[in-house]
C-alpha cells in the first residue's frame, strides 16, 4: 500500500475540506472510477451509498456528476451500511458500489469506499488503476452517452430481508431483550427492523442521526451508553455497531465488553460443534494471542492476515475457508455474505447462542485474552517504522527480552497519520512497559 497516493487500508478517508477530501477531487474520482468500472458494449451502472453525515450530501453529488461524466449510470441508495451496499451491488449486478463513510470517525471526517460487482473490496491492482485514471484530466464522453441518475426507493427493505435470510427459517429471538446501539449511523433505520421482526423486544438507543452526531459517545468505538442502558434495563445483552454498519461489539448482561476477538473465537467454537467450520480462522496481525492459543486446544487451524477485513477475506478465499475477523469487530463469514457486516455477524453470534443452550458471558468463557497495550504515535507523515535502524534495534531487543511468552507489532496506520505500536504477553506490567518505550522510540524518529 505504500505506493499508492490515495488509497489506505480501507479506503480513501481524511478531514472533510483538506484533500484528497473535497468536491473537486470527488468530480474527478468519480470519473476516474468510472473509467476504470466501465466495460465496452454494455450498458455500466455503479452504486452509492453513505452513512448519515452531512457531508455525504455534497459529495454524493460530486462522484455522481463525475461518474455520469465518464457515460456511467448511477443508482443512489441514500443512507445505508457499508455492507448493504455490497449486497446491492450484488444484486443489481451493477459494475461497483461506492460507500461514502469514515467509518467509526467522527462527523469531521469523510472517505469512499468501493466494491467490486461481486461485492468485495477492491484488490491492490484496481484501485491502482483508479489511481492512474486520476493523473487523467476529465474528459467527458459525448452528450448522448451520458449516465443517467436515479433512485432506490426500497432499498432498505431489500436489505433487511436479505440480513434475516442469514438464520434458519425456524430462528427466532423471542424471549430476549436486546439493546441496540447504531452509533447515529447507517444502521439507525434498518438495525431494528431485523431484530424486532426476528421476535426480539429491543431498546434503541443511537439512532437519532442529525449529521454531526454519528459515533458521538455511542457505538462500537464509546461502548459506555451500550453498558449503561443494558444494566438499566436489565436487557440480555447488548450490541453496537459503528458509523457504517460493517462492525459489530457485544455487551454481556453483566456489562462486560465482548470484542472482535472474543467474538470470533464464540463463532469458530460454536460451528465446530455443529460441524459446520469448514477449515480454519483468519484473524490479522492484531488478533489477540489468546485467540490463537485457544483455537489450537479445539484443534483448529489459525492464520494472520494484514489488518483490514479484505485481506481477511483474501486468506479465507485462498484457503477456501469461511470464518474470520479482527479484534475492532470486523467480522467476515463468507458463507452468508462477501464483506464484513455488522448486523448480520450479530445475527450470527445470537445463533450461536440460541444453539449452544448458552449465554453470550457463558460462551466467552473458553478464550483467556493476553494482556495487549496499544499505543498509538501520531507522526507528520506515515512511514515505515522498519525503515528505520533504531526502531528496528528497538524492537529486536523488545523481541528478545519478552522470548516466547509474548509478541510486538509496529504498523502504520492506514487510514491516519498514526503509527500503532503494540505490545503482548502474559505480564501485564512489563507488555506495558514495552510498548510506551518503543513508542518513544518512534517519536524521536519521527520525520
Amino acid at each position: 500500500m505504500s505506493e499508492r497516493k490515495y488509497f489506505g487500508t480501507d479506503g480513501i478517508r481524511g478531514h472533510v475540506g483538506e484533500g484528497p477530501i473535497t468536491p473537486e477531487f470527488m468530480l474527478h474520482l468519480g470519473w476516474a472510477a468510472g473509467q476504470a468500472f466501465k466495460k465496452d458494449g454494455q450498458r455500466n451502472s455503479v452504486l452509492i451509498g453513505k452513512d448519515t453525515r452531512l457531508s455525504g450530501y455534497m459529495f454524493e453529488s460530486a462522484l455522481e456528476a463525475g461518474l455520469s461524466a465518464a457515460g456511467v449510470d448511477v443508482k443512489l441508495l441514500g443512507p445505508m451500511p457499508t455492507p448493504a451496499i455490497a449486497y446491492l451491488t450484488r444484486t443489481f449486478r451493477a459494475s461497483a458500489g461506492i460507500v461514502i463513510s469514515a467509518s467509526h470517525n467522527p462527523h469531521h471526517d469523510n472517505g469512499i469506499k468501493f466494491f467490486s460487482a461481486a461485492g468485495t473490496k477492491l484488490d491492490d491492482a484496481l484501485e491502482a488503476e483508479i489511481e492512474r485514471w486520476l493523473d487523467q484530466p476529465i474528459k467527458v464522453c459525448e452528450p448522448n452517452e451520458l449516465g443517467k441518475a436515479t433512485r432506490i426507493d426500497d432499498a432498505p427493505g431489500r436489505y433487511v430481508e436479505f440480513c434475516k435470510s442469514t438464520v434458519p427459517n425456524e430462528f427466532t429471538l423471542d424471549g430476549l431483550h436486546i439493546v441496540l446501539d447504531c452509533a447515529h449511523g447507517a444502521t439507525y433505520h434498518v438495525a431494528p427492523k431485523v431484530f424486532r421482526e426476528l421476535g426480539a423486544r429491543i431498546t434503541v438507543i443511537g439512532a437519532a442521526p442529525d449529521g454531526l452526531n454519528i459515533n458521538l459517545n455511542v457505538g462500537s468505538t464509546h461502548l459506555d451508553a451500550l453498558k449503561q442502558t443494558v444494566a438499566e434495563k436489565k436487557a440480555d445483552l447488548g450490541i453496537a455497531f459503528d458509523g457504517d454498519g460493517d462492525r459489530v461489539l457485544m455487551v454481556d448482561r453483566d456489562g462486560s465488553e465482548v470484542d472482535g476477538d472474543e467474538l470470533l473465537y464464540i463463532l469458530a467454537y460454536q460451528r465446530q460443534a455443529e460441524g459446520r467450520l469448514k477449515g480454519g480462522v483468519v484473524g490479522t496481525l492484531m488478533t489477540n494471542l489468546g485467540v490463537e492459543l485457544a483455537l489450537r486446544e479445539l484443534g483448529i487451524q489459525f492464520e494472520r492476515a494484514k489488518v483490514g477485513d479484505r485481506y481477511v477475506m483474501e486468506r479465507l478465499l485462498a484457503n477456501n475457508w469461511v470464518v474470520g475477523g479482527e479484534g475492532s469487530g470486523h467480522m467476515v463469514i463468507r458463507d452468508c455474505t462477501s464483506t464484513g457486516d455488522g448486523i448480520v455477524s450479530a445475527l450470527q453470534v445470537l445463533l450461536a447462542v440460541r444453539n449452544s443452550g448458552k449465554t453470550l458471558s457463558e460462551l466467552r468463557q473458553g478464550m483467556s485474552k493476553l494482556p495487549q497495550k496499544m499505543v498509538n504515535v501520531r507522526v507528520a507523515q506515515r512511514f515505515d517504522p522498519f525503515s528505520r535502524a533504531d526502531i528496528v534495534e528497538a524492537v529486536r531487543q523488545a523481541e528478545a527480552g519478552l522470548g516466547d511468552a509474548g509478541r510486538i507489532l509496529l504498523r502504520a496506520s492506514g487510514t491516519e497519520p498514526l503509527i500503532r505500536v503494540m505490545a503482548e504477553g502474559r505480564d501485564a506490567a512489563e507488555i506495558t512497559r514495552v510498548a510506551e518505550e518503543l513508542a518513544r522510540v518512534v517519536e524521536r524518529s519521527n520525520p
